[in-house]
């Protein structure tokens, strides 16, 4: 009996061992297939996560335990107001599942909507909204690169909580935004080749300080010189060739350009309050260290978008160049950004038929954006003035939506549901907007293009013939603009825009009156019709007369 015992003991170690080698061997195998399929961030569970990670990993079970008690507790503390410790815990539980992309998503959709709202001032929201932002872009994308739903889901901030309209606080966003990526990145080239390059120089920089010093002499004399300058405030500003140094930086060569800082003198206030504006002002207005400014200011960009940011100046350029003309001062910008990374790093995950739609909700999220570029993707601000950026249509963003609508119906021809179709109510209803806007900018022959085509794919030619095309530019454009000024906003402003666009440059520079003069009339008769718009009485939370203001703004621009 014992000798039969023993023997199944035997036996059963042995198959327990060969188990163990059989398992062992299958394990490369298994790993490669995870990789090549993309199911896996990373073939080490701790590479790149915080040090808590070694901890939690330690802690096995415990750690889903612990994660259980600070969803609780974040709960509560949001209710009760604790919105500081909230974020605290939601910190660590974050740090705690680092490979759960939901996480991420849900804190930081929790602190830039749910927490943004419940505070008191523009300031406070603004704060919790780039808290939700920054938790997610350079801390959860990290963690999950090639999450799609993680990078849509940052993209439809940037669109929806900064560049809507459903916040209180979204004309504050905007403008905080803007002055924002001014100081970091300043106002780009208008056309797009030379924006491209622009974005290019500043993906080739150097990687490290000792690069850029080695390849420009001139710039280590500089760094010394303002190392030696900051040294008295090591207090206060720390020197460090950061994103902190390159919003002063950006602040100080904005006074220097801004014309609301020459009529408001701001120069000479800051020199006499801002012992940090003047020791910028010893330094860098020597004319011998422009040379070393130049060379140093790509550095400090890029190190910024890679290090604080999570941003890559590479993307950045390819995307101007193979897209448009991005204007990183637009939030549209980033939400295409971050869209269309998640698709070049994330759809191998989603082959399977149910997922196509996740797919397709995130070429919809960056055609979207294209389509809010091409209705305000000319940005200028200054960053000393009150008012909201200028945001005025531009055109160039048409041809590469159609372009990229082609792409897209071609990649969902096949799949499930309506598939390419799901994106052809998009394309003919923005290319029947683009019709009016070259039309009222007096770009007949593009605009009559556009329609000749949209008659061959949606009416005559069209899967069921008809006449919606078969009509002059003239009763198109009024068909098209009938209803939509009092429904779509926006429609009135590219159209006020575009007349006015068109009077200055073939009314007044060319010396023809009428033309000039028809310009004027319409942008003053539809500025008429808003003026007694029963919405133009509305003040939102924090007083702003939105519709009162920009009304006021455009009549006093006509």
């Amino acid at each position: 009996m014992i000798m039969r015992d023993r023997i199944i003991q035997i036996a059963c170690v042995c198959v327990f061992g060969a188990g163990a080698v059989i398992s062992g061997m299958c394990v490369p195998n298994l790993l490669q297939q995870a990789n090549t399929q993309g199911l896996r961030y990373t073939a080490d569970p701790i590479e790149g996560a915080p040090p808590i990670i070694a901890l939690g990993t330690a802690i096995g079970a415990l750690r889903g335990v612990l994660a259980d008690y600070l969803w609780i507790k974040l709960q509560m503390q949001k209710d009760q107001g604790l919105f500081y410790e909230a974020m605290a815990d939601a910190d660590l539980i974050t740090k705690l599942q680092p490979r759960f992309a939901e996480v991420w998503g849900f804190h930081g959709h929790n602190m830039a909507y749910n927490i943004s709202v419940i505070t008191n001032t523009p300031n406070e929201r603004w704060g919790w909204v780039n808290a939700g932002i920054d938790l997610v872009r350079n801390k959860g994308l990290r963690y999950n690169p090639n999450d799609l739903g993680l990078n849509k889901e940052l993209a439809f901030w940037f669109a929806h909580k900064i560049d809507g309209v459903s916040d209180d606080a979204h004309l504050y966003y905007k403008r905080e935004f803007a002055k924002e990526w001014f100081y970091i990145l300043g106002a780009p080239p208008y056309d797009q080749i030379e924006r491209e390059k622009w974005m290019r120089a500043i993906a080739d920089a150097p990687n490290t300080v000792e690069e850029l010093e080695l390849k420009n002499p001139e710039v280590k004399r500089l760094v010394e010189e303002l190392t030696q300058e900051f040294t008295p405030f090591d207090k206060r500003f720390r020197f460090k060739l950061d994103k902190e140094f390159l919003l002063n930086l950006g602040k100080w060569m904005a006074v220097k350009s801004s014309p609301y800082a020459k009529i408001l003198n701001l120069e000479k206030k800051f020199k006499a309050s801002d012992p940090i504006f003047v020791a910028f002002d010893r330094v860098l207005s020597k004319p011998d260290q422009q040379v070393a400014l130049n060379a140093l200011l790509p550095f400090l960009r890029k190190r910024a978008l890679l290090d604080d940011y999570n941003m890559d100046p590479s993307k950045m350029a390819d995307y101007t160049r193979d897209y448009g003309p991005l204007d990183w001062r637009h939030p549209q910008a980033h939400a295409f950004y971050w869209s269309r990374l998640g698709a070049e790093q994330g759809e191998s995950r989603y082959g399977s038929p149910d997922d196509v739609y996740k797919v397709m909700n995130n070429d919809r999220m960056t055609i979207q954006a294209m389509q809010a570029m091409n209705h305000s993707g000319l940005v200028a601000i200054d960053p000393f003035s009150n008012d909201n950026p200028t945001r005025l249509q531009d055109n160039r963003w048409i041809k590469s939506i159609e372009k990229y609508f082609l792409k897209l119906y071609e990649k969902h021809y096949g799949s499930r549901g309506a598939g390419g179709d799901t994106f052809c109510d998009f394309h003919e209803n923005f290319m029947s907007q683009a019709i009016r806007q070259l039309f009222r900018v007096g770009d007949y022959a593009g605009s009559q293009e556009i329609l000749d085509h949209l008659n061959q794919l949606y009416g005559r030619g069209g899967l069921i013939p008809n006449d919606k095309y078969e009509k002059s530019l003239e009763d198109f454009v009024r068909d098209t603009t009938y209803g939509e000024y009092e429904v779509v906003p926006d429609v009135a402003r590219t159209d006020v825009y575009a007349v006015l666009q068109r009077g200055f440059r073939e009314g007044l520079l060319l010396g023809r009156k009428k033309i000039l003069d028809e310009s004027l009339k319409f942008a003053k008769d539809l500025t008429d019709y808003f003026q007694g718009n029963r919405y133009t009485d509305f003040v939102n939370k924090f007083g702003e007369k939105r519709m009162a203001d920009l009304v006021g703004d455009i009549r006093r621009s006509v």
